[in-house]
């Protein structure tokens, strides 16, 4: 799908990735882009500085995102494009609470569920729709010190691809974006989270740290390729092919990633793609 003269709604389009499809999805030529975040303010910033549409969501409200769509169609059209962006970062294992593991679900999971049903029946309507759903390399691999960011964003991939072997075949085409490390304020959305200092995010940036507006150009040119996975650090796809090879050698060198994190000194080099 090419975004020129095209409406796409944004969701977590506040900063980040998000603002960076808003903005890259302007410069295609899209006729109207509809930037949503939680931070009513940001949204707002962002649709200013491209002519669109500020809106101030929660993603865990069903209600609000069919509010979303319903609205956006009867003042712009069909919606030919919905990017489900938001996301956080939070480090725990089993010790997290349920409230957290929960919140995180709705925010990660649920949220591309709800888009999905509230947008697809009248993209089906039309023979033509797309899907962007961001999840992470996280939810290909895992992430270590992570255990509901690894099940979530894992739990993301899987509704993506249940969407796209369902509704293909109705003009319906979805892509999810698995990223590592991206220069985003993620952390400073995420007061929890403690990671690195720097904000580089740290586990994920052995690969190294890309910008948004890569991330977004990658997404964009997956959109117009109409490819299913989005991978801006092309180092995941040896590490998915090494893992689904021989998955116990790949934990064994996961084990010895986390356990040279953890002594804070020099990772090794096979630790990845052991």
């Amino acid at each position: 799908m090419e975004l020129n003269d095209r409406v796409v709604v944004i969701t977590g389009a506040g900063s980040g990735i998000g603002e960076a499809l808003a903005t890259a999805a302007h410069r295609a030529g899209a006729r109207h882009v509809v930037v949503a975040d939680l931070d009513g303010g940001a949204a707002s910033r962002v649709a200013e500085s491209i002519g669109g549409t500020g809106v101030e969501i929660d993603v865990r409200d069903e209600a609000a995102i069919v509010d979303l769509v319903e609205s956006t169609q009867d003042a712009h059209g069909p919606i030919d494009a919905f990017m489900s962006n938001a996301g956080y970062v939070t480090v725990g294992g089993l010790e997290d609470t349920n409230e957290r593991i929960q919140h995180m679900w709705e925010v990660h999971v649920m949220s591309h569920i709800y888009a999905a049903r509230a947008v697809v029946p009248s993209m089906i309507a039309r023979g033509e729709g797309y899907l962007l759903n961001t999840a992470s390399a996280a939810g290909l691999l895992t992430q270590i010190g992570s255990l509901s960011y690894s099940v979530t964003k894992s739990a993301a991939v899987s509704v993506a691809e249940w969407l796209s072997i369902t509704h293909h075949h109705q003009g319906i085409r979805v892509s999810v974006l698995c990223p590592q490390a991206v220069a985003t304020n993620i952390i400073d959305n995420s007061p929890d989270a403690r990671i690195d200092d720097d904000g580089t995010g740290g586990v994920a940036a052995g690969d190294g740290v890309l910008s948004a507006d890569d991330v977004a150009a990658a997404c964009l040119e997956a959109m117009h390729s109409e490819r299913f996975l989005v991978l801006p650090h092309p180092e995941v796809a040896t590490y998915m092919e090494r893992k689904a090879t021989d998955v116990d050698r790949w934990l064994a060198g996961m084990r010895r990633f986390q356990s040279a994190l953890a002594a804070g000194g020099p990772l090794p080099g096979d630790a990845l793609a052991p």
